[in-house]
């Protein structure tokens, strides 16, 4: 079972994460992280990302600086020579550029780039230098988290677009070129420390989706291309809760197309994620607050381990669910006649819905497998708010009623 309060979220990262483990992870016994170079091939600047944990088997990808794209690596080093094929294994034998690198002695390498057409470079690499802090705090995660992302992003500039009215509130819409991703920061609506926390989160999700574009990007390399589209909506600004659905269509490499739904609800009063914990409960101990994003419960709260996590999931939430869709919507709720029509009425696909936050209640997303994906994007499936307010979150949220 699949952890976390967000379903939706973990099906579009899981075959972007996959992808690129296959190429770039790290073993959990490894020694050291991947080396992040900075340097030239021929008179192009470019950035370089090497696992050399295992120099039978060296994995790394790198992007030239102009582009940002990252072109995949694989080869292996013996005698203090690093020989690399650029792009990934397409089950054929089709000729591609070699990187061959010797160390230079003080941890950068030097060497030639050449490819089939017997066209050659000369390659000088040395460690990426990198600032203690960036002016965004995403970004500043980034230089201590993967520096090589950080080298990619900070050289990306996001550009100001439409100016929208919603519910009350100025949005600001901003638009990263390459990737085509966009969102929107608040203008206005909010006492000054919490329109700031909550900007620094929806631009930190922006700059997230640029990064699993990339990631995306790097994982179709094989097959020539990939695509990666998104729709941000916004569904609710309240005083004390921010919600915007985010649906994304994605072609990473797989042998299907795929999508789903991953919304992102904030704490106004914060600009701290919800979980959809404090937000609904269904049961007779107190709340908790888990986010499936951390792997763990938050410390700062009433905690719990993922185990306890998804037998409240399964035991209380989704058959109280379950319950109050068949009263609200029996005709969607009927048990469907054949095996390939849409189950609605199938406990495990309330277990972790996607969700957001709307005027009229909260939108729940079921989770289908892969081949019923179709099934999924339901608009009917919103629990109002006067049912909502019987069973009150951990966290007290003024919210429609």
């Amino acid at each position: 079972m699949a952890k976390g309060n967000d379903f939706g979220l973990l099906k579009i990262k899981t075959k972007i994460i996959l992808l690129m483990l296959s190429l770039l992870s790290t073993s959990a016994m490894a020694e050291e992280p991947p080396v992040v170079l900075t340097g030239t091939i021929g008179t192009s600047a470019v950035v370089m990302e090497l696992d050399l944990n295992k120099p039978e088997a060296i994995t790394g990808r790198y992007f030239y600086q102009k582009y940002h794209l990252d072109l995949p690596l694989n080869g292996s080093l013996e005698d203090g020579d690093l020989s690399l094929q650029e792009g990934m294994d397409d089950f054929n034998d089709t000729p591609r550029p070699i990187l061959r690198l010797q160390s230079d002695g003080k941890s950068g390498w030097q060497g030639t780039w050449s490819n089939p057409q017997g066209k050659i470079m000369p390659i000088e690499l040395t460690p990426a230098k990198l600032p203690e802090t960036n002016p965004d705090a995403f970004l500043t995660r980034l230089i201590h988290d993967s520096p090589y992302e950080y080298l990619r992003l900070s050289e990306l500039s996001l550009k100001k677009g439409k100016q929208q009215s919603f519910m009350g509130h100025q949005l600001q819409w901003w638009h990263e070129p390459q990737s085509n991703i966009s969102l929107f920061t608040l203008a206005d609506g909010y006492p000054e420390a919490q329109l700031s926390a909550i900007n620094q989160h929806l631009t930190a999700r922006l700059w997230q989706e640029v990064i699993d574009y990339h990631s995306c990007m790097l994982g179709a390399s094989q097959f020539g291309s990939g695509e990666f589209e998104q729709t941000v909506t916004p569904e609710l600004l309240s005083s004390t809760a921010v919600s915007v659905k985010i649906s994304t269509s994605y072609s990473c490499g797989g042998a299907h197309p795929d999508f789903g739904d991953s919304p992102l609800n904030l704490n106004a009063k914060t600009g701290n994620p919800l979980s959809l914990e404090d937000i609904l409960w269904i049961g007779k101990d107190k709340p908790f607050h888990y986010m499936y994003a951390d792997d763990h419960a938050d410390q700062n709260s009433n905690s719990v381990g993922f185990d306890d996590y998804s037998n409240y999931r399964e035991k209380n939430f989704a058959p109280w669910l379950i319950t109050q869709f068949k009263q609200l919507y029996p005709h969607e709720m009927q048990k469907p006649r054949g095996d390939d029509d849409c189950d609605y009425s199938d406990a495990e696909i309330w277990y972790f819905p996607s969700w957001y936050l709307t005027a009229k209640g909260i939108h729940f997303g079921p989770s289908f497998a892969r081949a019923m994906r179709d099934c999924e994007g339901t608009s009917w499936s919103v629990l109002p708010w006067s049912t909502r307010s019987q069973h009150q979150g951990g966290v007290p949220l003024a919210l429609p009623q």
